[in-house]
């Protein structure tokens, strides 16, 4: 870990080439001193010259006017009582994933970059790809608070193949999901849903790699190869030892955690009003009635899961109703699968951070068309 002390920004690791980028290409935020709160030789102060955040401190507003508007309603028929409730029920549901991943990501901004490529393993290379979508997958948290964890590695020096391998494969592939998945639609289903998700993420993990490499989408600027002879466990103890566990610290991680979250609790905020909205004049039921195992029932769910931005809590019950009452285990996969891929939240995460419109819109371009193939596989087969 960083001790927060120290002047040199993690001197021990290469952050002068991150601040000196080829023209035309735009810096992506990396670790060391670029993330220092105060300005440094190669980084700006972020604090001149930003702009009021309307959007985030906006959907903030409404949220908490709606969240507690839903206190004083009962009804739950009229637009305004559905909103309200709505709004509350995805707070609720997801509150705990976003500490979580604040928290999470705090930690990560103390470590490293050498321990964390370590553990993720070479960019581009198969090993890399597996261990990205098996943190993924065990890690557990919910679509959005998987975004700011997805987002810090990135910084770190992670490939834009085991970036997005480990968003793919994460959302609803954690423990407590799981254990909710096999109790609505048992176990072969879940354990078949998870393994079909893994795939898709290292197919499309390895195509963006591929994509990186050859120029196509942009490299990653914060990308460093571990230093010959590194034995992860010996430098652990020697950091860990080093380490001055103090308020100090804990504030560091804190600051740390909220500034990295803060561009995903933006859209994460902004999602909850659209689809509070959403469910306030379009009835769920509507969707669900057309959801059956035909090509017209997988469009209906395609659409819908664009539409409707729920996290994986919320997204669980819907993907085990379609399985249950539609008889469409396609279209419960697809729901799962689709509302990642062309997330809103997520693709412009993935655009702010990484600045660039085409990495984002290569997300569902390269995941979208993998999960309908599978889908009609899925459904062939009822």
């Amino acid at each position: 870990m960083h001790n927060p002390s120290s002047p040199n920004c993690e001197a021990t690791e290469k952050h002068t080439s991150d601040c000196h980028m080829p023209s035309g290409e735009s810096p992506e935020r990396t670790s060391g001193c670029c993330e220092a709160p105060a300005e440094t030789s190669c980084c700006p102060s972020e604090s001149k010259g930003r702009s009021f955040d309307w959007l985030l401190w906006g959907s903030l507003a409404l949220c908490a006017l709606m969240y507690g508007i839903g206190f004083t309603l009962t009804d739950h028929n009229d637009w305004l009582g559905i909103i309200s409730h709505s709004v509350q029920e995805l707070i609720n549901m997801m509150w705990w994933s976003v500490l979580l991943a604040i928290a999470v990501v705090g930690l990560l901004s103390q470590v490293p970059q050498t321990f964390v490529m370590s553990v993720l393993g070479k960019g581009g290379s198969k090993r890399g790809l597996l261990r990205a979508t098996l943190a993924g997958v065990l890690l557990d948290l919910c679509s959005h608070g998987i975004l700011a964890v997805g987002m810090e590695l990135r910084r770190k020096g992670a490939s834009l193949g085991q970036v997005m391998a480990f968003l793919i494969a994460s959302p609803w592939n954690s423990l407590s999901l799981t254990l909710i998945m096999i109790a609505l639609i048992g176990l072969s289903w879940t354990l078949a849903f998870i393994a079909l998700s893994m795939i898709i993420a290292l197919i499309s993990g390895w195509l963006f790699d591929r994509l990186e490499q050859r120029g196509i989408l942009p490299a990653n600027p914060a990308s460093n190869e571990l230093p010959e002879n590194f034995r992860f466990w010996p430098e652990a103890k020697q950091q860990l030892a080093a380490v001055q566990w103090n308020r100090e610290l804990f504030q560091t991680m804190m600051r740390s955690g909220l500034s990295g979250s803060r561009m995903v609790i933006k859209w994460l905020l902004f999602g909850v009003l659209l689809a509070s909205a959403i469910r306030g004049f379009v009835s769920l039921e509507d969707f669900q009635t057309y959801f059956g195992p035909s090509l017209m029932g997988l469009a209906a769910t395609l659409v819908a899961a664009t539409i409707i931005e729920v996290c994986s809590e919320g997204s669980t019950p819907i993907a085990a109703d379609l399985m249950n009452r539609a008889q469409a285990p396609g279209n419960s996969f697809a729901f799962l699968m689709t509302g990642v891929a062309t997330d809103y939240t997520e693709v412009m995460v993935i655009k702010d951070t990484m600045n660039s419109w085409k990495t984002a819109l290569f997300l569902p371009l390269l995941t979208v068309p993998q999960v309908i193939v599978v889908a009609i596989i899925l459904n062939a087969g009822v």
